[in-house]
């Protein structure tokens, strides 16, 4: 099972109402996607951090997400100034770095990462099940939250099946390489996934229908209105609305 830790906490965070949480979120990541503006992003970045504190999620989980942008960040600052074009900041030999690629490089890890923690922070917060009733009650299509939820309720188990194939293969004396056999056996593992797959997809679906399904998820979950989401609601909709103000006007300006 794909693990849910951020979602199990007694934050403020985490008692706002879902629906609120993923239209904020939205929000919030749509503006910091689109602007160009270093005010704009070192203060999205200062909100997502303030997020984490507030929803108190652990610091060495945070760090191992981000972990994993972090190298993608590094490629960027490595090729970014070298390659794009425009004034040199500093020439040595045959390179240069560009100014103009020392900025972009400086947005894209503002923007990335600032985005990623407000998903952490407001997304995260919740479990998938309570994040797909939140986006059907939004007005998402139920075929695509049920797609959603059942393919995230059974990835791990395909994921097992895949470990089982590999480990018999192994057993067999199998040692992957560049050649037919090796391609002719990955071949044979992905017909044997996607049979054992629709296998199990007729024995769940069956199940389902034997206990009744009819075809609706429901949700034990009921969030009563609360000050709380109303407060939470209006302080973020003010800031996004500073940003998108503070965008809009340097554009403008321009």
């Amino acid at each position: 099972m794909i693990p849910e830790s951020f979602a199990q906490g007694d934050s403020l965070v985490h008692k706002i109402n879902p629906q609120l949480k993923t239209v904020l979120a939205l929000l919030l990541s749509l503006v910091l996607a689109v602007s160009n503006s270093m005010i704009v992003l070192v203060g999205g970045l200062m909100t997502s951090l303030a997020l984490v504190l507030m929803a108190r999620l652990p610091v060495k989980d945070v760090l191992k997400r981000l972990s994993v942008l972090i190298g993608f960040l590094i490629l960027i600052w490595i090729l970014m100034p070298l390659t794009y074009p425009g004034e040199a900041f500093i020439r040595f030999s045959m390179f240069k770095l560009s100014t103009a690629g020392l900025v972009l490089a400086l947005q894209i890890s503002l923007k990335s990462s600032a985005i990623l923690l407000v998903l952490m922070a407001l997304l995260a917060t919740m479990s998938l099940a309570t994040l797909g009733h939140a986006l059907r009650k939004l007005g998402v299509p139920t075929k695509l939250v049920y797609l959603l939820m059942v393919t995230y309720r059974y990835l791990f188990v395909f994921e097992q099946a895949y470990q089982r194939l590999i480990r018999a293969a192994r057993v067999r004396g199998f040692i992957p390489g560049t050649n037919l056999h090796s391609y002719r056996t990955y071949a044979h593992m992905a017909a044997m996934l996607l049979i054992q797959a629709w296998s199990r997809a007729n024995q769940v679906s069956n199940a389902m229908k034997c206990r009744g399904f009819s075809g609706k998820y429901y949700s034990l979950l009921n969030f009563q209105p609360d000050p709380r989401n109303w407060f939470f609601g209006l302080m973020m909709s003010f800031i996004i609305l500073t940003f998108a103000t503070v965008e809009i006007w340097n554009r403008l300006s321009i």
